[in-house]
């Protein structure tokens, strides 16, 4: 049989499937990532694909990784990821997956995004971007039907641009960046303590609190204004949102859609559509094996 293995590296679970080439889910299995202090986390993924192809009973064409970190330049691994996951950076998988060929590597971000052109909420388009709104925010752009990697391979990182240049600096030294007006790690600090999770600021805004509804207005209004500008830069058809945050549902996108009402650049009256991610928690997983199969039409 004709399949793919893509493989979700996460923090905390590591996520495969095995696809046919048209990208119907033939089986999954999800299993602690195991990210201990040491490289055995990558046993995992072995016994993940173990699992699969046992399962499936013949050899994948191609397997594909998503993982956190900045992928390399040659899209064959993971070049940083500080402090978590030890062995991953700069860690050739071709030999441990016993794979015919060469393993494609993206970042999550830029998987989900894959995945969701494939079979999600872009589908079929060619230029898109996703930002993923979680404890932080990532991002990943389709430009012209193919992925941005950039000179490094940090193209995407949507969440550090610049709102706010007199801000504090985020995680990457960007000062007043998007991730730090909308990501979960800030919410104490943008509530002056009153609330410690963006999912508790919401309730608190649905039930009618003065004091949540302004502050998760402004974090609205900063994403609205982020999102804008990264439509006049990229000039995508679809913009896709992600992430747990995104679980909020129409108390985030009645609000965002109606700021990009007021201020999108809509040139011969044309608007980009504002859509959920679609695939959950499958998305990073089917965006590597997506990358698989395009991986074998370079090869052939």
């Amino acid at each position: 049989m004709n399949y793919l293995i893509g493989i979700d590296l996460g923090g905390t679970r590591i996520k495969a499937v095995a696809v046919n080439h048209s990208g119907d889910v033939l089986d999954e299995h999800s299993l602690p990532t195991g990210d201990e202090g040491t490289p055995a986390w990558r046993d995992n993924i072995v016994h993940a694909v173990a699992v699969l192809t046992t399962r499936v009973g013949t050899a994948p064409d191609a397997i594909g990784l998503s993982a956190p970190g900045v992928p390399a330049r040659d899209g064959l691994s993971i070049a940083s990821m500080p402090g978590r996951l030890p062995g991953l950076e700069n860690f050739q998988w071709r030999g441990l997956l016993g794979a015919s060929g060469p393993v494609p590597v993206l970042n999550d971000a830029q998987a989900a995004l894959l995945g969701e052109v494939w079979l999600g909420a872009a589908r079929g388009v060619e230029n898109a971007f996703l930002l993923t709104l979680g404890t932080g925010v990532g991002g990943a752009v389709l430009a012209d039907g193919r992925l941005l990697r950039g000179h490094l391979g940090r193209a995407g990182h949507l969440g550090h641009i610049s709102l706010d240049p007199l801000g504090e600096p985020d995680i990457v030294n960007t000062p007043g960046s998007l991730e730090q007006a909308i990501g979960e790690y800030t919410v104490s600090a943008r509530t002056q303590g009153r609330f410690k999770t963006t999912r508790d600021l919401v309730a608190a805004a649905n039930a009618g609190d003065v004091f949540a509804s302004a502050m998760w207005g402004k974090s609205v209004r900063v994403l609205g204004a982020g999102i804008i500008s990264l439509i006049n830069v990229l000039d995508p058809e679809v913009v896709v949102i992600g992430g747990g945050i995104a679980a909020a549902g129409d108390a985030l996108f009645v609000p965002l859609q109606a700021n990009l009402d007021r201020f999108e650049w809509r040139p011969g009256g044309a608007r980009v559509r504002l859509v959920p991610a679609a695939l959950g928690n499958r998305a990073g997983a089917l965006g590597a094996a997506r990358a698989a199969l395009l991986s074998l039409s370079k090869t052939t």
